[in-house]
């Protein structure tokens, strides 16, 4: 079979899975019949036998603001040494805080997952540290530690920086979502991304996406295809490789060659169930080693505007919450929903965005309901003049296309039509009021057949940008409202008519993005479930874990003694099976 005739058989794969995985009005998406608790996921993956290397919580010694961060003035770059290392994955994929609600106890993390399931695992790779010998280590969030899988026998990685691997376990998505666990794995690639691109900026350093390596060869030097180490564990996919610096990654920058590997990955569950369409999608996606493309630079833009916020960044990122309900009632500002969308603008130093090297390929698509001096109706942020052509030649030729009044010269806001469209949001969204009930609520339309036609696996990519985007939506807390993100899933049919593509559409050009729906507005107030709160005064790692709670709890290896005062945007967070309607989340 010729190379062509295989690309060919690759992008027919993925169009199937993305047509076969979407809900409908009248069916959703294959999924299990109900939720097995006994045979839910362990949230955490270690290698057992692996030496461990304890990291200290120690964010809270960088005094970076997140208003100064937000706009990518990056402080003098902290040298890398085992602390710093630390305060990265601490504040990109560590835990944010434990919640209990009776005997149960979950972790909440500083990047979002959908379902709070969390897929990913992450991986450093360096040369010789101060404290920190040259490797390949995992991480493990639960107990802030690395795990050392390998050894290297140079140093081929330059002092300057690190590599950092992003991983995903379809089956803990799948345990609750079925065959539309691929998707949300990739959406969370990008949450990801975001976390580490923002940690990263708050200690000085920049992140980047290598997207020319292979995922093979992320899988060889994380250890993932080493079949004796994994062989009873769940498959852990390679999915993204970063490159985590005091300046942007040298032009060329050969992978090290680990070796003398060691620790057996644990099972997550007694019996893993197996979706054929999750496997193939997969094997449809994987990325071979291709020649490095040159890296999009964006336009200049004008400097962000300033928010009203002095919180430190560190403390922002663990403040990180998804609401489960809004109160229909509370509207934004237009000057903060601006404020919003400018930063969803490439720049060329921005975090996270930066992080990316491809132009924009996915537009957000706005249901307004209440930004205070907007018109409510349907809206779209053509975020590249080339996804504007494209936009304005494949949607309705009957939209408007209308500059929004008040809004920046330079953000390209396009009102289409003037509408209550509070009803078409819930309609859509698989009838959830969440969506109706929010500020506004968002879904994304992308560019599709003509970037897979070559490259099927960058319909991997498609997920990741607007996962990068969850990261912007920090909650800002007054009283006891605030305005915080929310995702659940919509239905892809009714949302391609209401947007004017053609029901093929994701055959030719464009296609929602029918992965997850955002909302912004004013959360319900719940009654409070404590929350424990990590903090730099903890280390305490001496506890024993629970068991294993049928309510998503997670296995706790400590018990965090820091309990200061509960977050007043945290009334109505969510375990793993608690929250959004778990049909079509």
């Amino acid at each position: 079979m010729n190379a062509e005739t295989t690309l060919e058989n690759r992008l027919a794969a993925v169009l199937r899975y993305h047509q076969t995985s979407k809900h409908r009005p009248d069916r959703y998406a294959p999924g299990p019949h109900g939720l097995d608790w006994a045979n839910q996921p362990e949230p955490f993956r270690t290698y057992a036998g692996a030496p461990r290397v304890d990291l200290k919580l120690a964010a809270d010694g960088l005094h970076i603001p997140f208003s100064a961060v937000r706009s990518g003035l990056r402080g003098e770059p902290q040298p890398f040494s085992r602390e710093t290392v630390g305060i990265l994955l601490e504040l990109s994929l560590g835990l944010s805080a434990w919640k209990a609600q009776g005997p149960n106890r979950w972790a909440l993390r500083c990047n979002p997952s959908s379902g709070n399931l969390h897929p990913t695992e992450g991986y450093v790779a360096c040369s010789d540290l101060p404290d920190l010998a040259a490797g390949v280590y995992h991480y493990v969030s639960r107990d802030h530690a690395l795990e050392q899988r390998a050894s290297f026998d140079d140093a081929a990685l330059p002092d300057s920086g690190l590599l950092l691997g992003l991983t995903s376990i379809h089956w803990r998505e799948a345990w609750k979502y079925g065959l539309r666990a691929y998707r949300y794995c990739q959406h969370d690639v990008g949450h990801a991304i975001a976390a580490v691109s923002y940690a990263a900026a708050a200690l000085g350093w920049r992140v980047r996406l290598l997207d020319s390596v292979s995922d093979a060869a992320i899988a060889a030097l994380l250890g993932l295809d080493r079949e004796a180490d994994v062989a009873e564990a769940e498959a852990e996919a390679p999915d993204a490789l970063l490159w985590v610096g005091a300046d942007w990654p040298p032009d060329s920058l050969p992978l090290p060659i680990p070796t003398q590997f060691q620790g057996r990955a644990n099972r997550l569950s007694s019996e893993p169930v197996h979706w054929a369409g999750i496997d193939a999608v997969a094997e449809a996606a994987d990325q071979p080693t291709v020649p490095p493309e040159p890296c999009f630079v964006p336009p200049p833009l004008p400097p962000l505007a300033v928010i009203d916020h002095s919180a430190l960044a560190a403390t922002i990122y663990r403040q990180r919450r998804s609401a489960v309900s809004f109160d229909g009632a509370t509207s934004l500002t237009a000057a903060a929903w601006f404020a919003m969308l400018d930063a969803l603008l490439p720049r060329a130093n921005a975090p996270p965005m930066d992080a990316l090297p491809w132009r924009p390929r996915v537009a957000p698509v706005f249901f307004v309901h209440r930004v205070k001096k907007v018109t409510p109706g349907l809206y779209v942020l053509a975020r590249d003049p080339e996804l504007l052509l494209i936009l304005q030649q494949k949607l309705r030729p009957d939209w408007a296309w209308q500059r929004v009044p008040g809004c920046p010269e330079h953000i390209p806001l396009y009102q289409l039509a003037p509408a209550d469209c509070r009803d078409t949001a819930q309609f859509i969204a698989c009838h959830q009021e969440i969506a109706r009930d929010s500020a506004f609520a968002v879904g994304f339309i992308a560019e599709f057949e003509p970037i897979l036609r070559q490259r099927p696996w960058r319909y991997r990519q498609l997920f990741w940008e607007p996962g990068c985007w969850g990261k912007f939506c920090i909650s800002k807390r007054k009283r006891r409202v605030c305005a915080a993100p929310a995702l659940a899933a919509f239905s892809m049919t009714p949302c391609t008519r209401c947007w004017g593509l053609p029901i093929s559409a994701c055959n030719r050009c464009i296609t929602s993005r029918s992965a997850a729906r955002s909302r912004i507005g004013g959360c319900k107030c719940f009654p409070r479930m404590p929350i424990l709160l990590t903090g730099n005064k903890t280390d305490a790692k001496q506890h024993p874990p629970t068991a294993h709670s049928r309510h998503g709890a997670d296995r706790l290896s400590r018990q965090w003694q820091n309990h200061g005062a509960e977050s007043s945007g945290a009334t109505a967070g969510t375990s793993a099976n608690a929250g959004a309607d778990q049909r079509v989340r």
